[in-house]
C-alpha cells in the first residue's frame, strides 16, 4: 500500500517590476507550471506572463468580497491549502508580488500551516520591492530601517532615528491613518516621500508635507511611504530614548555636578515633594500643570534608574520589565488566554490583586509589615487599618466608631488639662486614628481630603491678603474680626461659582 504524497505548495516571487528583472530559474519554473494561482493580477509582470500563454487564475475576486485585508489573506491561504489537499499528487503553484517573505501575509499563513504539518511549502524567491525603493531613495538600510504595515500602523512602533518604509498605503483612507499616527511623532509639515511603482517604467517619487499625505492620493497597491529619520534633537524630545540619553548625559562625564552627586537617599525628599505637587495639580484640574508635575515624578524615576545603572545593579529596563510582568501577572482576567474581563467587577479585581500579591510574599511575613513606614502618617494609618480590615479586624458599622471618636476626644481634653505634652500627643493621635478609620468606612481618602482643605485654606487666605492689599494693608496690620469677615466673603464667592 502506497502512502499519498504530502500536499505541496510552491510559492513564487514575481519580483518588483517587469519580466527582465526575474531570475532565469524562476522564469523557467513558471513556464513549466500547468496552472499558476496569483494573489492579484495587479502587477506589471502579469501582462508579460499572459503573453507567454501561462495559464493563470487570480484571487482578486476575494478582495471584492471583504472589507479588510485580514479576511482576504485568510481566505486565500485556506483555498490554497484545500487545493493542495484535494490533489496531493500535484504541486499547487502560487505567485505573489515581490519576494514571498517580504510584506506578504498570505505566505506567512502558509508557513503557519507548514509548521502545523498540514502542507509542505517551497519558496522560490524574487526581487522584493525594497531593492528598487532603496535605489530610488538612495538610502542604506544598514543605518537603521523599519518596514511597517500601513493597515496596522502605530506611530509609537517607529524608532524615530530609523528610516521608515510603510507598505499597504493603497488609498486615501489608509494614507489618512498613517498620517494621523505619524503626526504624534513629527511636525505636521514634516516632509515624507510617496514612492509608486518602484523599479517599473511608471516609477515616481513625490515629496509632500505630512499633513497632505492623504490629499489626492493615487489609489494603487504599488505605493509605499518613506519617512526619513528625525535628525533634529528637539523633534525627538517626546521619545523615551531621548529622555534616557539626557539623564545619562547629566550623570555622565562632563555632565551636571548636582546630578552626578545624587544618591537614592539624597533624592528621597524630592520624590515626596514632586508626588504632592502632582496631587495639587490634580486638585487644580490644570492639565498643563499636571503634565509638568508628572514629568517631575518621571524625572525622579529616571534618576534613580540611572544611579542603579551607574552602580551596576539595575537599569530602567529592569524597572519597566518588573512592572510589566507584575501588571500582566496580576491581571489574569485581562491577559490570560481564557480571560473574560467583561464578566468581572472592580471589587473582584481588587480582591484578586490582593490574593495574587499575598501569594507572592514570603509566608512568614507579618500582615502589616508590607505597609511602608516612610509614607505620611495619615496615609500610613489608612493603609494599616485597611490591611487589618481585610483580615476581619474592623467595625462593621459606623456607630461604634462615632462613639469611639467622642471617647477619644474626651481623653484628649483630659490629657490637655494635665499639661502633659506626651499624653496629649498620644491622645491626639488616637483622635486622628479614629477619624481616619471613619474616613475609610465611608470610602473617603483622608489624605486627599486634608489636601483639599489645605488648598481651600490657602486660596481663601490669599484672597484675604489681596483684599487687604487693596487698602495698603497686610494681615499683620489687620485684626481677626476684619480677616474673618474677608474669609466669609471668600467662602461666599466660592459658593456662587
Amino acid at each position: 500500500m502506497s502512502l499519498a504524497k504530502f500536499p505541496t505548495i510552491c510559492v513564487f516571487g514575481l519580483g518588483a517590476g517587469t519580466l527582465d528583472q526575474m531570475t532565469l530559474s524562476t522564469y523557467r519554473q513558471l513556464q513549466a507550471t500547468d496552472l499558476l494561482y496569483l494573489r492579484t493580477k495587479a502587477h506589471p509582470v502579469v501582462r508579460e506572463l499572459e503573453d507567454l500563454h501561462i495559464q493563470m487564475e487570480s484571487f482578486d475576486h476575494i478582495y471584492e468580497a471583504h472589507g479588510t485585508f485580514g479576511p482576504v489573506y485568510e481566505a486565500i491561504a485556506e483555498q490554497l491549502i484545500e487545493k493542495a489537499k484535494d490533489t496531493p499528487e500535484k504541486t499547487v503553484f502560487y505567485a505573489v508580488p515581490g519576494h514571498p517573505l517580504v510584506a506578504e501575509e498570505t505566505v506567512q499563513r502558509l508557513i503557519d500551516a507548514e509548521r502545523k504539518g498540514e502542507i509542505t511549502l517551497t519558496i522560490v524567491g524574487g526581487q522584493s520591492f525594497l531593492d528598487p525603493v532603496f535605489n530610488v531613495l538612495r538610502i542604506d538600510p544598514s543605518e537603521g530601517m523599519q518596514l511597517l504595515d500601513g493597515t496596522q500602523f502605530r506611530g509609537r512602533d517607529w524608532q524615530v532615528t530609523n528610516h521608515l518604509i510603510v507598505t499597504q498605503v493603497y488609498d486615501s483612507i489608509s494614507a489618512s491613518n498613517v498620517k494621523l499616527e505619524l503626526m504624534e511623532q513629527v511636525p505636521d509639515d514634516y516632509i515624507v516621500k510617496v514612492v509608486v511603482s518602484a523599479g517599473n517604467d511608471e516609477e515616481s517619487v513625490k515629496e509632500v508635507p505630512l499633513y497632505t499625505l492623504d490629499h489626492d492620493f493615487e489609489m494603487t497597491n504599488l505605493a509605499v511611504v518613506y519617512v526619513p529619520p528625525i535628525s533634529d534633537l528637539e523633534e525627538r524630545y517626546h521619545t523615551f530614548q531621548t529622555l534616557r540619553d539626557v539623564i545619562a548625559t547629566l550623570r555622565g562625564p562632563g555632565g551636571c555636578p548636582w546630578d552626578q552627586k545624587q544618591t537614592h537617599t539624597s533624592l528621597k525628599k524630592y520624590l515626596l515633594e514632586e508626588t504632592y505637587e502632582v496631587l495639587e495639580a490634580i486638585d487644580e484640574e490644570d492639565d498643563d500643570h499636571l503634565v509638568e508635575e508628572l514629568g517631575d515624578v518621571l524625572l525622579q524615576v529616571m534618576l534613580h534608574s540611572q544611579i542603579g545603572e551607574d552602580e551596576g545593579y539595575f537599569s530602567v529596563d529592569d524597572v519597566i520589565r518588573t512592572l510589566t510582568e507584575k501588571m500582566i501577572r496580576r491581571h489574569p482576567h485581562v491577559f490570560h488566554e481564557d480571560s473574560h474581563s467583561e464578566d468581572i467587577t472592580s471589587e473582584q479585581v481588587v480582591s484578586n490583586w490582593e490574593q495574587i500579591k499575598q501569594r507572592e510574599k514570603e509566608t512568614d511575613q507579618k500582615l502589616l509589615d508590607e505597609i511602608p513606614t516612610s509614607m505620611p502618617a495619615i496615609m500610613t494609618s489608612y493603609e494599616l487599618q485597611k490591611k487589618a480590615a481585610k483580615a476581619g479586624f474592623t467595625w462593621r458599622e459606623a456607630e461604634p466608631m462615632w462613639e469611639k471618636l467622642q471617647e477619644e476626644i474626651q481623653e484628649w481634653q483630659e490629657a490637655l488639662a494635665t499639661g502633659s505634652d506626651t499624653e496629649s500627643k498620644k491622645e491626639l493621635g488616637d483622635v486622628l486614628f479614629i477619624i481616619v478609620n471613619l474616613a475609610r468606612f465611608y470610602k473617603l481618602q483622608p489624605e486627599e481630603a486634608l489636601l483639599m482643605t489645605n488648598h481651600k485654606f490657602k486660596t481663601r487666605f490669599s484672597y484675604i491678603e489681596d483684599r487687604l492689599k487693596e487698602e495698603n494693608k497686610t494681615p499683620n496690620d489687620s485684626n481677626l474680626e476684619e480677616m474673618d469677615a474677608l474669609w466669609r466673603e471668600a467662602k461666599t464667592r466660592e459658593d456662587h461659582r
